[in-house]
């Protein structure tokens, strides 16, 4: 019987994170990418895990795919183009609380729907995919159309769709152009994962329950709006509205991959038969535990097992 399969779309870029000493450390990290690094950790080994993306075809591509299978996460879907390479972000972090500057104007994931036919085999048959407003930002119009049919496709032969909103208002043309894609994204994504605050920032919600709404309204039958170490609402379309307070956490270290693994946890939780609530509070678990880390991976929370 072959494996079930968990596929992760999107960007994964070089990241320079914060060291020691005012000093920076390479490494390769991306919202959706760190999502499929978190699920293959809580994933049975009866799950693949697997990303979709686009690279160069130079060395540094080169080094970022060998990264990913070192790391256990399949890489088989990644297309190289040629004459381009991938993007890099720096990490800047005030009290636990990060931005970011990026180059990436030569992107290859910018052309991940640009070959359908590709986009089609890897969704086809696999259990859970996943994207992020992310993913739909890099995309121009018609490649965004594009991706967002495939995904469609695919719902209908029965993947479930996740999506995380993860916003970056500079990605987008504008905030119309955003709140658009943003919707388009929802309209084909069985869960949608969404922060208060990015929804506040471009929807104006000042409460869970509005974000809910508008995306129950989308076609989602569940629907996770974190909110920091604020309370966390939930809602599904079978286990009604759950509310959990996540662990306290006094001083957070690095909030860069809170989001991500937040999101892994929660899918593989559910992937797993775990209830609304479990799966919320396992998720809110591990986040809080990253933030407690540098950069947005923490394979330490992993060798410890202090994630069980």
């Amino acid at each position: 019987m072959s494996a079930k399969r968990f596929l992760s779309i999107g960007e994964i870029m070089v990241e320079m994170a914060p060291a020691e000493n005012g000093l920076y450390a390479m490494g390769f990290a991306g919202d959706t990418f760190n999502t499929a690094w978190y699920a293959r950790r809580l994933l049975p080994e009866d799950w693949a895990v697997d990303y979709f993306s686009a690279v160069g075809t130079d060395g540094v591509s080169s080094d970022m795919i060998d990264f990913m299978a070192r790391e256990g996460v399949g890489t088989s879907l990644v297309r190289r183009v040629p004459d381009r390479t991938v993007g890099l972000y720096m990490i800047q972090l005030k009290d636990g609380e990060r931005s970011f500057s990026y180059w990436r104007g030569q992107s290859a994931a910018r052309t991940l729907a640009d070959d359908l036919e590709a986009l089609d085999h890897a969704l086809a048959g696999a259990e859970i995919i996943y994207f992020s407003g992310i993913t739909l930002a890099i995309l121009d119009d018609t490649a965004r159309n594009a991706f967002c049919d495939a995904l469609a496709r695919a719902r209908m032969a029965g993947s479930h769709i996740a999506f995380d909103t993860n916003l970056r208002p500079r990605l987008w043309p504008g905030p119309e152009a955003m709140r658009a894609g943003l919707m388009q994204g929802a309209a084909v994504a069985d869960t949608v994962l969404p922060s208060l605050d990015e929804e506040e920032l471009a929807f104006g919600d000042t409460r869970a329950d509005d974000t809910i709404a508008r995306y129950r309204e989308a076609g989602a039958s569940a629907v996770v709006v974190k909110n920091g170490q604020q309370t966390c609402t939930a809602w599904s379309a079978k286990e009604g509205m759950v509310r959990h307070a996540p662990p306290a956490v006094a001083r957070p270290v690095d909030s860069t991959a809170a989001g991500d693994s937040f999101g892994a946890a929660f899918l593989a939780a559910r992937a797993q038969g775990a209830g609304l609530a479990d799966a919320v509070a396992q998720a809110a678990r591990l986040a809080s535990q990253v933030i407690m880390t540098r950069g947005a991976l923490a394979p330490a929370l992993f060798d410890k097992g202090d994630t069980t």
